[in-house]
């Protein structure tokens, strides 16, 4: 396919004009590469590496060329080959991709002290200090993105099970995350709390394991297929209705697990039916029957941004908005190129900060020229990226996930 369309979609392409930066230059690449007429080189790692993963050339493709698909296997091709290896970036991926999201109790362990350190008002003091002008830019610039750690992490605030309020309807299971138990354990909190009011029975086990999305988008297939593995033994799914995530990001690639386990016999068929009963929160309530809540919230405007892989990877464009106007005295106002990236796409501002941070202002002068007082998304990535962008600019504009806004409007308007 060369027809092109995909190319106004691309952030990259948009920013350079090179048709290296396109779906379609990488995808010639791909087929190059693969017609033995390339070889894999580190120029293309580096080129693979500079594409967001944020999807937009999939919605745009006439085709259905599946660049998901091959924009991984790509980058596990690229990681095989070790043409990108370097002392100081074999060590990044051993530490964060491979330890520390490997076991999640790792990560708790990190997010307790860093909570530590912003409790005792260490991480004020260094910020008053004088000391951050005088360090590296790079190192000021991920300090700047370090997020507030919540108070408590999901398993303080989520019951193990948490009964169906009027009956129940449905059994279900609550995925809490990583990066989003860490920093929006409130979100999943509220995500369970109406569940509940829809009649559902929601399972939320205290030590759960990362979906692999991190992993499959950075070439470490096998460690995404073990995690893959340990996701279906903890929630088998042929006991629930659905299985919920809260997280664009993440959802779309929970809903592809039978692609990594479709050469295991032992998981396949129940990696098939996994992929069926999992469920976007904003999908599963629209399927169920949203339930208005009373009309005793305050007047609000709020314009909302399209987590890309909730749009382009799971095509769920409808039923946040749908969500949102449910909401009493909320006015939704359009975010010009909604669907856009905002530069968070997973860890691509920190390893691609410049170009991060041009589509971050992009996204906030957009934000801007709406006039909301609240900018809605479904992913924690994207969500810390609007927060540290909104604080960095000084707007005065909330950030925040709709399923924060619907459980607020359902406790009549109570934060």
């Amino acid at each position: 396919m060369h027809c092109g369309l995909c190319l106004p979609m691309c952030p990259t392409y948009d920013a350079t004009k090179l048709e290296r930066h396109s779906p379609r230059g990488r995808i010639a690449l791909m087929r190059a590469i693969a017609d033995d007429r390339l070889e894999v080189t580190a120029i293309f790692g580096e080129e693979m590496y500079f594409c967001l993963g944020c999807l937009a050339c999939m919605s745009a493709c006439p085709a259905g060329v599946n660049y998901a698909e091959l924009f991984e296997h790509a980058r596990a091709e690229i990681e095989e080959a070790g043409l990108l290896r370097s002392p100081k970036r074999n060590l990044i991926r051993a530490l964060a991709v491979k330890w520390l999201f490997g076991e999640l109790g790792r990560l708790h362990f990190l997010g307790a002290a860093i909570r530590l350190y912003q409790e005792l008002g260490l991480q004020t003091l260094l910020r008053r200090s004088g000391v951050l002008p005088w360090l590296p830019q790079r190192w000021r610039e991920l300090e700047a993105m370090t997020p507030v750690i919540q108070p408590k992490f999901s398993a303080e605030l989520i019951a193990p099970i948490t009964p169906a309020l009027g009956g129940r309807k449905y059994r279900v299971a609550m995925l809490t995350g990583c990066a989003q138990d860490l920093i929006f354990s409130d979100v999943n909190r509220d995500t369970v709390e109406v569940l509940a009011r829809h009649g559902c029975e929601v399972f939320t086990p205290p030590h759960q394991h990362c979906c692999g999305s991190l992993h499959a988008h950075n070439g470490e297939w096998e460690l995404a297929r073990q995690l893959a593995r340990k996701n279906l033994d903890q929630f088998p799914p042929e006991r629930f209705d659905a299985i919920i995530s809260n997280a664009g990001g993440c959802g779309s690639h929970l809903k592809h697990y039978s692609k990594l386990l479709a050469d295991d016999p032992a998981y396949r068929d129940r990696a098939i039916l996994w992929d069926r009963k999992v469920k976007d929160i904003h999908e599963w309530l629209v399927q169920i029957g949203l339930q208005p809540p009373p009309a005793q919230t305050p007047p609000m405007t709020v314009t909302y941004h399209e987590s890309c892989h909730l749009a382009h990877g799971q095509k769920i464009t409808a039923q946040p908005r749908q969500l949102l106007r449910a909401i009493p005295n909320l006015t939704l106002v359009e975010l010009p190129e909604s669907n856009w990236c905002c530069g968070s796409a997973g860890i691509y501002n920190l390893v691609q900060p410049e170009m991060a941070n041009e589509l971050l202002k992009r996204k906030l002068r957009h934000v801007r020229a709406t006039g909301a007082g609240v900018v809605a998304m479904a992913n924690s990535g994207c969500l810390l990226q609007l927060i540290n962008g909104v604080r960095q600019q000084g707007l005065p504009v909330r950030v925040v996930h709709p399923i924060t806004l619907l459980a607020e409007a359902y406790r009549g308007g109570e934060k």
